[in-house]
């Protein structure tokens, strides 16, 4: 795992531009604190940072392939490949010869083999770039459900690259300028595919490629989810299900450094951890979170009815995991450099599960002094139906996105506090409208099909491309920002088109939400997990938490200074910090906050231009 920069400017030799590449590539230290590697050759620039995991003597990059010894393709990887062993076996027959045991090296041969169509033959997280000294050309890929990042900005003569914004702003021809359509990207929770929120940046989608050449860019989709008839009988589904599941994860075990898996007690996390368990040649370490005061402040309510450690510990002892406790405390999540640490990680205000953040990050640092890989339960929800909305009948039946529907928008609301003539100018109603009918008629569909079938394949769709992507990115950046690689077996791309072609009616057959993933895995855990219903990632109720916030909120309001003081409702503001504090401080009750502490810093810190 790494990060990756680059710049191609076909007008210029990028020879006198080291340092601006030496820059780029700094900024993400954090995403590969092992080594450095810069590559100039003509108008082409590539620079990597390394978090050794695979051959972690060997791989150095960038990596340059040569024949007749003449430099042929240079690479700058980030991500693992998981299928790379069996890759590198099918290159050799052809003739091609390694000087090192990584995947880097494989991507970068398998390139010279079959060019483009390289992605369609790898199975892993990844985003890597290509130049070929032969064409000419530099070659952008991305996996297929977006684990990993990329983002670019075009210019006039080229492109610039990170795996990160702050890699392509680190670049001194980009501005850091937000119009009104990327302000009302940061407050919504609604992820644009390609959006990147500054005007000057784009995000290359998932399953992805972009050639960039003397004569533009041409952007090409090597894979998308496909609506295809579904034969299987029930019994075989479920089995097939966990045949998948379990090549997934036994793949995403190859390490060369220590390895471990985030369990919390629920079906996901259980199911990983299970399966690492019977797989890994030791004993699989696994690691929880929880908050120093939740065993005497919890109280069930409408999304958490129960505390998750009984129930991680129970699956660790049940499993023979090495299992260790991370406590977290208000102090902590509101400590200045853990939040600043936060925002320099993410290059956005990640308002929306606010403590969320830096209680992952936090977790990952906690982790990262034990381990260098995770394997962790993401995507499981929007795969097998685990969440609400997909349950609730007025869920179901609205026109549009089903988590910004009433049952479930309070948890994703963070304009509470922003002036209403903004908001109004903003119009998220009808931005949300329109990128509703963008996803909708993405969605591909069967001959004939209606009904119950054709809308749940819809949210599937919906979930699948446009929700996940947010806790993919939250993943990505709080894991890599401690130096930890997370990956995410439930994002296999083979699991993944299996199951979203499976009948709804088998999704959820025995009643209850995620059926076909409860019956896949059913041998291998407690019976208290596998009745245990879907449970968030914890939250803190510590009234402390919000107490913090609401003084530093304070302190915003008093200085005039503040960037993000034209952007608020003072009177709201001032209500707020009135209003008495709860028994228990609840996540979805501070996004109007979160958000304000949050945007105020981003601004401050990022020198945002607003152009509204």
């Amino acid at each position: 795992m790494c990060g990756i920069a680059g710049w191609a400017s076909f007008d210029r030799d990028l020879a006198g531009h080291r340092d601006v590449l030496a820059a780029m590539t700094a900024t993400m230290a954090c995403r590969g604190p092992d080594d450095e590697g810069l590559f100039v050759d003509g108008p082409v620039a590539l620079g990597h940072r390394r978090l050794a995991v695979l051959d972690p003597v060997g791989s150095k990059q960038p990596m340059t392939a040569y024949g007749d010894g003449r430099p042929l393709a240079t690479i700058t990887f980030c991500g693992e490949v998981y299928n790379f062993a069996a890759l590198r076996t099918e290159l050799a027959g052809h003739g091609h010869r390694f000087r090192t045991s990584g995947d880097t090296e494989v991507v970068l041969q398998a390139y010279l083999r079959w060019g483009e169509d390289l992605a369609d033959r790898l199975d892993g997280m990844f985003a890597f770039a290509v130049w070929d000294h032969r064409s000419r050309e530099l070659l952008l890929v991305r996996d297929r459900m977006g684990v990993k990042p990329l983002y670019y900005h075009r210019t006039a003569d080229g492109v610039l690259f990170g795996s990160e914004p702050k890699a392509v702003l680190a670049h001194p021809a980009v501005r850091r300028t937000v119009d009104a359509d990327g302000l009302s990207e940061a407050l919504d929770m609604v992820k644009t595919p390609g959006h990147a929120v500054f005007s000057a940046l784009a995000e290359l989608r998932p399953g992805h490629t972009l050639r960039v050449s003397t004569s533009g860019t041409v952007q090409r989709r090597y894979w998308a989810l496909r609506a295809e008839e579904h034969t299987d009988d029930l019994d075989t589904t479920i089995s097939t299900v966990r045949e998948l599941l379990s090549d997934a994860v036994r793949a995403q075990l190859v390490s060369d450094v220590p390895l471990c898996t985030l369990l919390s007690g629920g079906l996901d996390s259980s199911a990983i951890t299970a399966l690492a368990a019977r797989h890994s040649p030791g004993r699989i370490r696994s690691f929880s979170v929880d908050f120093a005061d939740a065993a005497t402040v919890f109280t069930p309510d409408a999304v958490r009815g129960g505390a998750d450690a009984p129930f991680a510990r129970e699956v660790a002892a049940h499993v023979g995991s090495d299992h260790h406790e991370v406590l977290l405390d208000s102090a902590g999540l509101t400590d200045p450099a853990v939040r600043a640490a936060v925002l320099g990680a993410v290059d956005l205000p990640p308002a929306y599960w606010g403590d969320m953040w830096p209680s992952l990050y936090l977790l990952s640092c906690a982790i990262r002094e034990h381990a260098t890989v995770a394997l962790s339960g993401e995507s499981a929800d929007e795969l097998f139906g685990g969440y609400r909305w997909f349950h609730n009948p007025s869920a179901i039946g609205a026109d549009t996105f089903p988590w910004l529907t009433s049952g479930s928008a309070r948890y994703f609301g963070g304009t509470s506090l922003l002036d209403r003539g903004l908001v109004a100018k903003l119009d998220l109603p009808s931005r949300r409208e329109s990128a509703y009918r963008d996803a909708l008629a993405e969605v591909p569909r069967l001959a004939g099909e209606s009904g119950t079938q054709r809308r749940m394949r819809e949210l599937s769709y919906l979930n699948l491309t446009r929700f996940v992507q947010t806790l993919l990115d939250r993943k990505d950046r709080m894991s890599m920002a401690a130096g930890l690689e997370v990956r995410v077996p439930f994002c296999d791309h083979r699991l993944v088109q299996y199951v979203f072609g499976v009948p709804w009616a088998w999704k959820s057959f025995d009643g209850r939400e995620k059926s076909l993933l409860r019956a896949a895995v059913a041998d291998l855990l407690p019976r208290s997990v596998l009745e245990r219903p879907k449970t968030p990632y914890p939250a803190t109720l510590d009234t402390g938490y919000e107490k913090a916030l609401r003084a530093e909120l304070a302190r915003v309001d008093a200085d005039p200074d503040a960037p993000v003081r034209p952007l608020l409702d003072r009177e709201r503001v001032r209500a707020l910090l009135a209003k008495p504090l709860r028994e228990q401080s609840r996540s979805y009750d501070r996004g109007g906050l979160e958000m304000a502490l949050w945007l105020n810093s981003w601004l401050d810190r990022y020198r945002i231009r607003l152009d509204l």
